[in-house]
Parts: structure tokens; C-alpha cells; sequence
């Protein structure tokens, strides 16, 4: 269905839709997975009635990106993002074209896996609540100094893992249970790629202007048993994007993700329940400009 040249939800009936979630619908190839990126948007775990122009597209276009540049660190599940090499039952569905990938299937592990350069978010609200233990914060299992500011950089990244549910909601939780969860050798794995990932981006995107202060990633284990990187890489909702040249720690910063759409969201008061409030067209473009900004200066 697409209103006003924004897709917002797909229809392929030669295909077993398998997911239709906030962004991506998922359709069944077999043995692979037909993902494609609507331009819907979701604040709070609500899906907005309006979407966002292009920003599937986008998207799409970064993870395909990340997913080449970080195949050194950790295979994961593209196959291919080329719609001239999609199957020919789908060469039909135009709407396809820039916005989808064909990936390989792959068992998931149920862990948002985020990785955390910057004290922000959700990271610097739980922060302020644990107590000090001789200076010394415990962060999820991670150690930190007392008297870090907000958006702070942190000395090293750390791994702070939630657990994902059915509903959306994600968990926040400690890496020991998290190892409990999943098992201390796959655990250490997915810790030391998680971190290895972020790294690696992090040192391609500063120079382009882009702090990645934080992100998540989700793995998933191949046929042979394998630890692979699935779902999406890296783009502006899954992570924070920030200005280098804007950033100033102490409070919050400027950002090319969907903080834009949020703050709006909390100044009108909005409780969260939906259904979500309209969009005004304003800030439906002002969105859309930062996910073209995220992408510009990256990819571009």
C-alpha cells in the first residue's frame, strides 16, 4: 500500500508473509528470506500512522553497505541486495527495487545485542539510578566511573545486552545472565563480534563527520552451526548518529536518527499509547532529512 509515494506495508501473494514488523516485512523464499524496508517509523514501540519518504530505501542502502564493509569481522546473511538477481516470480513487484535484500535463514538469538560508546538513552537514565560502589558504577556488568556526564564518551565501548520479546519491548539486562541465556562460548562470541563491529564503524564513520555513539545488532546461527550478523546493520534506527562537529557532552545532542520524531512526540505530550497522533508534514520532512543526512554522509 503506498500513500503519497511512501510504502507502507507490501502485498506479494506469491509469497508466505512470515513477519510484518515495525519496519521490514518478511517473506518466506525457501531456504532464504525475502526482507523488505517499508518507510513506516515507530516511536516508544508505536508505529506511526504516516510513514517516512524514502527511508526504507535508505535503509536498505546502509545495511547492504555495512554488511560489505564489515564481512572481515563476522559473515552474516545477505545474499544479495541486486534486484536484477532476484527470483523471477518477483521482478514484477517494482517496489522492491532499493529496498530489499534476499538473505540466507538463520536461526536467531532472541538478544538485542547493543553496544554502547557514549553514556546516553536508556544507558545514561539506568546510570543515574545504580549506586556507587567506591567510585565505581556496575552498568549492566560493565564498571564505570562515577562521574561521567551525559553523552560522555566512555574509555572503551561496552556490551549491554536486552532480551526481545514478542510485544517489542526490549529487556535490559546483565551480561551474566545474559551469558545464562545463551551459553558462556556463544556468549563470548557474540560479545567479542558485537564489539569488533562497532569498532570497525565507528573509525569509518567519525572521519565522515558521524559519532555512532551507540547501536545493536542481532546474530543469528547458520545451518553449519555458524555465529552470523542478520536483520540490519547500523543505519539511523538502530542507532544513535550524532554530529561531530555538534557534539558537546553534558546533555543531549544533536542526531541524523529518529530523536527528531521523539522530541516532537514529548512536546505535545503524547503518553505513548496508541494509537499515535498524526504527523504534521513539517516534521514528517524534518525526519526525512535526517535520515538523508545519515546517509549522505556516510555512503555519499
Amino acid at each position: 500500500m503506498k500513500n503519497s509515494g511512501v510504502l507502507l506495508s507490501t502485498d506479494i501473494p506469491e509469497l508466505e508473509l512470515i513477519n510484518r514488523g515495525k519496519v521490514r516485512d518478511i517473506y518466506d523464499l525457501g531456504d532464504k528470506l525475502l526482507l523488505i524496508a517499508t518507510d513506516r517509523i515507530s516511536a516508544y514501540d508505536v508505529i506511526m500512522k504516516q510513514g517516512i519518504p524514502n527511508k526504507g530505501t535508505i535503509l536498505n542502502r546502509i545495511s547492504v553497505f555495512w554488511f560489505d564493509y564489515l564481512a572481515d569481522v563476522i559473515p552474516n546473511h545477505l545474499i544479495t541486495a541486486d534486484f536484477s538477481e532476484f527470483p523471477t516470480a518477483l521482478k514484477k513487484h517494482l517496489e522492491l527495487k532499493d529496498r530489499s535484500m534476499v538473505v540466507r535463514k538463520a536461526k536467531r538469538i532472541d538478544i538485542e545485542c547493543v553496544v554502547r560508546g557514549y553514556i546516553s538513552g536508556s544507558g545514561w537514565n539506568k546510570y543515574q539510578t545504580v549506586r556507587n560502589n567506591d567510585g565505581i558504577k556496575n552498568l549492566y556488568g560493565n564498571k564505570l566511573t562515577s562521574n561521567l556526564q551525559e553523552s560522555e564518551k566512555l574509555p572503551e565501548p561496552i556490551f549491554t545486552p536486552a532480551i526481545k520479546y514478542e510485544d517489542g519491548h526490549d529487556e535490559n539486562i546483565n551480561i551474566n545472565r545474559f551469558i545464562d541465556f545463551v551459553g558462556e562460548r556463544l556468549a563470548s562470541k557474540v560479545i567479542e563480534a558485537s564489539l569488533g563491529l562497532y569498532r570497525k564503524a565507528y573509525e569509518y564513520a567519525y572521519p565522515k563527520g558521524i559519532i555512532i555513539a551507540d547501536t545493536k545488532f542481532e546474530f543469528g546461527l547458520n545451518d553449519n552451526g555458524e555465529l552470523i550478523l542478520i536483520d540490519e546493520a547500523l543505519t539511523p534506527d538502530s542507532s544513535r548518529f550524532w554530529s561531530v562537529d555538534d557534539y558537546n557532552p553534558g546533555g543531549p545532542q544533536k542526531s541524523f536518527d529518529k530523536q527528531y520524531l521523539r522530541d516532537y512526540l514529548k512536546s505535545i505530550n503524547w503518553n505513548g499509547d496508541p494509537p499515535p497522533p498524526n504527523l504534521p508534514d513539517d516534521i514528517i520532512a524534518a525526519t526525512a532529512e535526517k535520515y538523508n543526512q545519515a546517509y549522505n554522509l556516510l555512503i555519499k
